[in-house]
């Protein structure tokens, strides 16, 4: 994958996901225009965490995706823009639909109106699996119907259906990836993988709290995914079609749990937080990938088992640990 000289821009570059695509565009010779949400920490969330090498070469800007005249600006000249930017903690969007509405919603039809404005080449917009609430059928394919579960989904599913709208009523050449559950370094507490991992080292957590245990995930490994959206830059797909990308293995959270213990040796015990539980009929209770559209149009497959991604994100916590460097991201969490 080439992108010598290729101007992107990244909405959410702060974010989790973002911040794996920010990086992966730079080793592939893209000029990056990265997004952060301006906050005042003077934080550039987790771009603030990438090497010197690759941070010198991005030109970091902050600033909302809700401001329509903003991105206008900084839209202008881009070959590409990746939109990540997205609320997207679940339990908040039970508090503040609005704002998931406002950010989600909102915030992408005004990347698709800067993108009709300036003719942008391509248009990377970020869905998810939680579209398609509990699944009717596995695997899922991207012709399962879409079900709002939780407001955050709901919001996901409208603006997945801008992006198709913009694409047939406006000819926006937009690609919608739809990336099941990532994983990896840098991914927000939140998240039930390094919540499990974050107590399971932390000698001030003496028991390891979880919610249900029992719901099946697609888990995919961070550079996977970010494989998958730089693919989706380049390859030839349909526009205003959804793409899965998964790696097409179903595990519980009771195995993730499991493969951690075991690969840390950890004794401590396992007990039931009610504060995690999601309203019951709100639950998602099985995700598992059909990616085979997007395998067969590009090439793409997922490239580390969920064994090895585990150990690597458990040594990327550790070294946190213990070099005192944990925190909370600010900005888009994507």
């Amino acid at each position: 994958m080439s992108y010598n000289g290729k101007k992107v821009l990244v909405t959410g570059a702060d974010g989790f996901i973002g911040s794996h695509v920010t990086e992966a565009l730079v080793r592939n010779g893209a000029d990056v225009t990265a997004l952060a949400l301006y906050n005042s920490f003077d934080s550039h969330g987790w771009l603030d965490d990438l090497p010197d090498t690759i941070r010198s070469q991005l030109r970091l800007v902050r600033g909302d995706v809700r401001d329509s005249a903003f991105l206008n600006r900084i839209m202008r000249g881009q070959a590409a823009v990746f939109h990540l930017a997205a609320l997207i903690a679940i339990p908040y969007s039970y508090a503040a639909a609005q704002s998931y509405v406002e950010t989600n919603i909102l915030g992408t039809v005004n990347v698709l109106e800067a993108a009709r404005l300036w003719e942008t080449e391509r248009v990377i917009h970020t869905s998810t699996s939680e579209v398609y609430g509990t699944a009717q059928t596995m695997p899922i394919g991207e012709t399962h119907p879409l079900q709002g579960q939780s407001p955050y989904s709901a919001s996901k599913i409208g603006a997945d259906m801008m992006a198709e709208s913009y694409a047939r009523s406006f000819d926006v050449p937009v690609v919608i990836m739809r990336p099941f559950n990532t994983y990896g370094p840098r991914q927000s507490e939140r998240a039930i993988v390094p919540t499990i991992i974050r107590q399971v080292l932390d000698p001030k957590c003496p028991a390891i709290m979880v919610g249900d245990t029992s719901p099946i995930r697609d888990l995919t490994y961070v550079e996977d995914t970010a494989t998958a959206f730089l693919t989706a830059g380049l390859a030839q797909l349909e526009f205003g079609h959804a793409y899965n990308a998964g790696s097409q293995r179903a595990a519980t959270v009771s195995d993730v749990l499991a493969i951690v213990l075991e690969l840390t040796d950890c004794k401590k015990p396992v007990r039931r937080d009610e504060s995690r539980l999601r309203p019951q009929n709100s639950e998602v209770r099985a995700l598992l990938a059909d990616s085979s559209r997007f395998e067969r149009e590009t090439g793409w497959r997922t490239q580390t088992s969920l064994r090895d991604g585990l150990e690597r994100t458990t040594t990327w916590w550790r070294e946190r640990l213990s070099e005192g460097r944990v925190r909370r991201e600010v900005g888009y969490m994507t």
